[in-house]
């Protein structure tokens, strides 16, 4: 594995995110029929908030990032992107295994949405989240603090 670091975003970082985005969701979003170039960008620089947000950096070089937004009832995690060239290589789950700690810590419940038929259903089923519901585009899932996955180091 490549080393990483995280850091706090900036709201300078938000168009290289942005681009990021674009990159990282195209397959799925194109395999369901809802890529558009202009408006995948334009989410994420509506909803992002650079205090919710750190920025994943390999060798001093953005490469990817996560967000942990407070609601009501729970962390939404969002924004979670690692460079394409780079999955695969154990980055995203050690980044998402920090983030997780600081959550069981705070006993806080954190939910993600994912795309249908993405690989990183798998990466979040991993880490303890289960499906609670699914329309023919997102799949909603939760987890509990400290709740890990079966074989999953303490």
């Amino acid at each position: 594995m490549a080393d990483w670091e995280t850091r706090p975003a900036r709201s300078a970082d938000v168009e290289r995110i942005a681009e990021l985005r674009a990159v990282t969701l195209r397959p799925d979003l194109e395999r369901l029929g809802r890529y558009d170039d202009h408006g995948v960008r334009q989410r994420l620089r509506d909803g992002f908030v650079a205090e919710d947000t750190l920025v994943i950096e390999v060798e001093g070089v953005l490469a990817g990032c996560i967000a942990l937004r407070p609601a009501d009832d729970a962390h939404w995690l969002e924004h979670f992107y690692l460079d394409p060239q780079l999955q695969g290589q154990g980055i995203g789950s050690a980044v998402l295994g920090k983030v997780l700690e600081r959550c069981d810590r705070e006993h806080i419940v954190v939910r993600v949405n994912v795309l249908h038929g993405s690989a990183a259903q798998r990466l979040y089923e991993r880490h303890g989240f289960t499906v609670v519901t699914e329309n023919p585009v997102d799949i909603f899932m939760l987890r509990s603090p400290g709740l890990r996955a079966p074989g999953q180091r303490p």
